[in-house]
């Protein structure tokens, strides 16, 4: 009888994770890490950078930090064959960075300019498909196969829903959407690709999550908390939790036969 339980684990892989002191990123260092990957934490903050990996190592489990600009698109083939020499191949590569300039806040329709909008597809949307690029490639190079996951968004499926900024400054991003889109639809071209070395590409889309803002009493936030979640089918915002166990699910021997897809959890968002 096959043991399932085993499917699920990631015991000895080699997981590296870009953006992981970011909401998402901890969670899924910790998801990975905990069913026994060996975790590299990519992210630009280095004193936060050692204290989470040494937290990760506490509590029995493997996990490196290194220091790594994904905005730094002309050092980026330099810097991650560094990591690749230092660590060798990867087994699963996940993407959830939130690489942005200053002025994101108004890539809005009616006040983004020309060059926020250039300067930020460039440094987001293209270090994440260029760094699954490298990742895959590196992956095809060793003949191991491996499992690359990257963070979407439901705004890169669905149009952003307006009415839930109802009673707050915030506003649409056109920026957003065009880079969200823009993932999902490469991660679906590159499992075509790369789907005969054995490497599987998907993309995971979130809604809208609870964090250290949101919600957050007599605030702008705390409307829009209850604003989403008045039209989500589950009445509430997700967990970065609960983005974190998808992941681990992707990355493991659990979705062996599932490569291209673009997975929503956004707890029924896109469901209406």
């Amino acid at each position: 009888m096959i043991d399932y339980t085993n499917k699920f684990k990631v015991t000895n892989k080699v997981a590296c994770i870009v953006g992981g002191l970011g909401l998402i990123g901890k969670e899924v260092v910790k998801a990975l890490s905990s069913a026994g990957a060996q975790t590299i934490i990519l992210d630009i903050e280095k004193e936060k950078g050692i204290d989470f990996e040494n937290y990760i190592k506490d509590q029995g489990y493997k996990a490196s930090y290194e220091k790594f600009d994904c905005a730094d698109l002309e050092s980026m083939d330099m810097n991650f064959s560094a990591l690749l020499d230092k660590y060798g191949p990867f087994d699963i590569f996940v993407n959830c960075s939130y690489p942005r300039t200053e002025d994101w806040a108004q890539n809005s329709f009616s006040n983004i300019s020309l060059k926020s909008y250039r300067k930020n597809v460039d440094i987001h949307m293209n270090s994440y498909a260029w760094l699954a690029k490298l990742a895959a490639d590196n992956m095809e190079l060793h003949e191991k196969g491996g499992s690359i996951i990257q963070l979407g968004s439901t705004y890169g499926v669905v149009g952003q829903d307006l009415t839930i900024y109802e009673g707050t400054d915030m506003k649409e991003n056109m920026t957003y959407a065009a880079i969200k889109g823009g993932i999902s639809n490469l991660s679906r071209l590159m499992a075509s690709y790369y789907g005969k070395f054995s490497i599987r590409i998907n993309t995971l889309c979130p809604g809208g999550l609870l964090g250290p803002v949101a919600g957050k009493a007599n605030s702008q936030s705390e409307i829009f908390a209850k604003n989403y979640s008045n039209k989500t089918p589950l009445k509430r915002l997700g967990k970065p939790e609960e983005i974190a166990s998808v992941v681990l699910f992707l990355a493991s021997d659990a979705a062996s036969y599932i490569s291209g897809i673009t997975l929503m959890v956004d707890g029924g968002w896109t469901a209406i």
